[in-house]
């Protein structure tokens, strides 16, 4: 500990004094001990910091990483940097782990980012979230499902694993179409686990954001992913303003119009051969468990790994936008689809009143009071996610006057050509605007176990030609719906299995955001639990990612010392 510097004329100095000398050590070093007792206690029994290491939590918690924009469309993305470093952190030497590419998860354009070339040379990687975790909570409560825990990896004590909770004990988790159920002892029946809707919306997966538009696209006449569900110019029909991120109408139509999403991506090839008309027909797919986290191409392997592509079928989304209504009255409605049926939401401009509607299902009827009333602009979400719709207006949930939750529908296959085009808003009678469009999906959760085969799946392959193998190939099964049914084995989707772990007392199961690339108790060979003594606390917030970078002058590096405060915050 420095001591303020004495002026010439006061007390004498303490180098002159031997007892002040001595008292002056001791006070140190005290000072000092007890700054580490402090500090101990504080790690003991309070908090300690944590860097993340691997990806398997993203994008919730980022691993080491590069933080990318396309140059194609504008979006900013973050890829896996993972195998660049050993599980302690340590670079390697080994020059082909170095990431050299990555794909977008907008416009699929297949980036460069090799260090050694002048395209890839500003995007670095970059260490780990930095998080605190508190130790205190679980000393007085209880442990909660889709909490993000740290923990002593069962089969290696003294190393620590982040993962999201999931079972609990006593229960019996059942991993089956992506989502989560469970039953306990005293039940004989299944129920799926449904998440807050704050976890929701943190844990959601962006699959597409119409404020990204490709102008290489638009120049090569691409589809756009929101089209007017019309086949006539007739009034009412919505219209994309000239950039394409703003869609119109009058609602002047003489019934509901409507605009509809389709997940119209162009494959790998067009980009990089650039022979756009000699390349595969645009065709409509169905949404898959993409990550753009997953897509890193290193210099030893030189091409994406098509199943880090998304071999799985997701119909749980989510439609997120800004809407302006010009009109006192009319109609607006928000539509998703999953499996064929169609989960709506018809909002009452006159009044505010929405209700939700399932289609086939006429005893569904909640209702509410909303904001959405007149003329005005309010941000909207709508989510059809584990067997429950949910609305927010301006950030905030609607309560309905009746549960929003439904029982299972038979609806875990996907149908054409619904699902084909599986969100949509509609006018009837109002003038309205929407921008700033992003369709979202839930966590499609992998239902696999320990085996020796690296690829996460939970298609049963015995006797079933895999769709994938190529990403074309993969797109093309995804866009054709002939494909989806085979004489022998019939729907392909039929095939996906299902998985249950038993847990008893004091035992706790764990699972990854980034359910493809996660080594979770699914895949743990010799058990699949953690024991309550091995839990070190819940994660609490991310008190330093990676900075970003200021440029500096007069060259092309920069130096990395400004806070990434969009990225600091609570971990949901």
């Amino acid at each position: 500990m420095s001591q303020p510097t004495e002026r010439a004329g006061d007390a004498p100095h303490p180098a002159h004094d031997p007892g002040s000398l001595s008292r002056g050590v001791r006070e140190t070093i005290e000072a000092i001990a007890i700054a580490f007792a402090l500090a101990f206690l504080f790690k003991t029994f309070e908090a300690e910091a944590f860097v993340i290491p691997t990806g398997s939590m993203a994008p919730t918690l980022m691993g080491r990483h590069k933080d990318v924009e396309c140059p194609q469309c504008g979006y900013h993305y973050s890829t896996s940097a993972s195998e660049e470093a050993d599980r302690n952190g340590v670079v390697k030497s080994d020059a082909g782990s170095q990431v050299i590419g990555c794909t977008c998860p907008i416009c699929r354009y297949p980036m460069v980012v090799d260090p050694l070339e002048p395209a890839g040379a500003a995007n670095p990687s970059y260490s780990g979230d930095r998080i605190w975790v508190s130790k205190v909570p679980y000393n007085f409560m209880e442990p909660r499902r889709w909490d993000v825990i740290v923990f002593r990896y069962p089969l290696e004590a003294e190393t620590y694993y982040i993962k999201r909770l999931i079972g609990l004990p006593g229960e019996t988790v059942k991993i089956f179409h992506g989502d989560i159920f469970t039953k306990s002892a005293e039940s004989p029946e299944f129920s799926i686990a449904r998440k807050p809707p704050e976890k929701l919306r943190a844990m959601a997966q962006i699959v597409h954001d119409n404020d990204y538009v490709s102008r290489e696209l638009l120049a090569h006449d691409w589809p756009l992913r929101w089209q007017p569900w019309s086949q006539s110019d007739s009034p009412g029909d919505w219209e994309p303003s000239e950039d394409t991120r703003t869609y119109r109408t009058d609602g002047k139509g003489a019934g509901v119009s409507w605009m509809r999403y389709q997940h119209i991506v162009p494959p790998p090839a067009n980009w990089q051969d650039g022979a756009w008309h000699e390349q595969r027909v645009p065709q409509a797919q169905l949404v898959t468990d993409f990550y753009a986290f997953n897509t890193p191409v290193t210099r030893r392997q030189h091409y994406a790994d098509p199943a880090m592509l998304g071999l799985h079928w997701v119909g749980d989304l989510i439609l997120d936008c800004e809407l302006e209504s010009m009109s006192s009255s009319g109609h607006v409605y928000f539509d998703l689809v999953k499996g064929g049926r169609h989960f709506g939401c018809d909002v009452d401009l006159a009044s505010g009143e929405a209700q939700l509607t399932i289609s086939g299902l006429d005893t569904f009827h909640p209702k509410a009071q909303t904001a959405l009333k007149g003329e005005g602009t309010h941000r909207v979400m709508f989510a059809n996610a584990d067997r429950r719709l949910t609305l927010w207006i301006d950030n905030r949930v609607v309560e309905f006057d009746s549960s929003t939750e439904f029982d299972d529908l038979n609806n875990d296959q996907p149908h054409a050509p619904d699902d084909l085009a599986p969100l949509g808003i509609g006018s009837q009678g109002a003038a309205l605007e929407a921008r700033h469009l992003r369709v979202l999906r839930d966590i499609y959760y992998i239902a696999d176990g320990p085996k020796g085969d690296p690829l996460l799946t939970d298609y049963q392959l015995a006797g079933v030609v895999a769709p994938w193998g190529t990403s074309d190939r993969l797109a093309d099964f995804m866009a054709n719906p002939e494909r989806w049914q085979n004489p022998r084995d019939g729907n392909f989707f039929d095939h996906r299995q299902e998985v249950l772990f038993p847990l008893a007392e004091d035992q706790f199961f764990v699972l990854g955001d980034n359910s493809p690339a996660s080594s979770d108790a699914r895949l743990w060979p010799t058990q699949h639990y953690v024991e309550r003594d091995l839990l070190v606390g819940k994660a609490l917030l991310v008190y330093w990612p990676h900075p970003l970078t200021l440029p500096l002058p007069l060259t092309d590096k920069g130096i990395g010392i400004i806070p990434n405060l969009g990225r600091m915050g609570l971990i949901r």
